[in-house]
């Protein structure tokens, strides 16, 4: 392993100046998340097991493989932050759902916890998912809808956020823990549902959609990235939802993006069959986000989506996706 590009000598800052290790640095929400805790003054430490990144001065970059046990001790011996944002999953398309590696990330996001605590570490955000929740017709809400997750996935990430929670309290450490909804934005995998309608349009091809009658939360992926950020710097403990709480068909979804490009001609909602293993309803309570950790969205549906819509017309087409790490 190659643990770090420039190794740190000082020891870590305090207030404004902690310093935070990130992970899932270069994938879809952590590449929004960067420049945010740089701006709010935090000592910036990002992995990644590939080249690392350029443009990126302001940024601490450490190279290191999260999978390989071994990198992990090397890794927080080198940084040893006081804070950790842990975004990093699989999470291809198709297939993250169900795949084993949800395995090899639960193990090493535990390791890495550990690893992290023991070299002077103090507060930790993790990622998880609104798939840790029951299907129900109600918002889901922290502590008191059901965790019933139906994938090796939610499964996964329900077991690291009960484990993290219970570490924390005999480390005597702080944990939080933001349940994603459904997000878009710029730099999405392109086989994702608005990336995939988004692409189709612009370049003129029908857009094929299930009838659209599913009602989701979705909240764009530089607020999600801001809520993060919002959640790390607060001391709010435990899961907190990360969504917009507003109910949204994926009807009117995928229409507002044909309103945007002209091209609504070209949605085919009904194209597609629904999937009996997909839930009619899936909301947020956003509620604690709110009032405990004092964020509200930045972007509205139709602004969201313009800045989507732009981003893939001007650089999408040459950009290569972000990694799959999405929570």
């Amino acid at each position: 392993m190659s643990a770090s590009e420039r190794r740190p000598t000082r020891p870590a800052p305090e207030g404004e100046g902690r310093r935070v290790l990130v992970t899932g640095a270069t994938g879809f929400i952590g590449r929004q998340l960067l420049h945010m805790l740089v701006e709010a003054g935090l000592d910036v430490h990002a992995v990644t097991s590939r080249d690392t990144p350029d443009g990126r001065e302001l940024v601490t970059w450490h190279r290191a493989d999260l999978l390989d046990g071994a990198s992990i001790p090397d890794l927080c011996a080198t940084v040893q932050a006081n804070d950790l944002l842990h975004v990093a999953w699989d999470t291809t398309p198709g297939a993250y759902t169900r795949t084993p590696r949800n395995l090899d990330w639960l193990a090493a996001s535990l390791q890495l916890a550990r690893s992290f605590v023991e070299h002077g570490g103090t507060r930790i955000v993790g990622a998880g998912t609104c798939f840790e929740y029951a299907h129900q017709a109600a918002p889901c809400r922290e502590g008191s809808t059901p965790l019933e997750p139906d994938t090796l996935y939610g499964t996964s990430k329900v077991a690291l956020q009960r484990v993290l929670a219970c570490y924390a309290d005999e480390a005597g450490i702080s944990c939080a823990w933001g349940r994603i909804f459904f997000l878009y934005g710029p730099h999405e995998h392109p086989d994702r549902l608005v990336s995939s309608v988004t692409r189709s349009l612009l370049a003129g091809r029908e857009a094929a959609c299930s009838v659209g009658t599913q009602i989701r939360d979705f909240l764009h992926v530089a607020d999600v990235a801001a809520a993060l950020v919002a959640l790390l710097r607060s001391d709010v403990t435990g899961p907190v939802n990360i969504a917009s709480g507003t109910p949204l068909t994926i009807r009117d979804l995928v229409l507002e993006i044909g309103e945007q490009i002209g091209r609504r001609d070209l949605v085919q909602l009904g194209a597609l069959p629904l999937s009996p293993r997909d839930p009619p309803h899936v909301v947020a309570d956003v509620t604690r986000l709110r009032d405990e950790v004092g964020f509200t969205p930045r972007f509205s549906l139709a602004a969201g989506i313009e800045d989507t819509v732009r981003w893939w017309s001007n650089e999408g087409h040459d950009a290569s996706p972000a990694r799959s790490t999405r929570p």
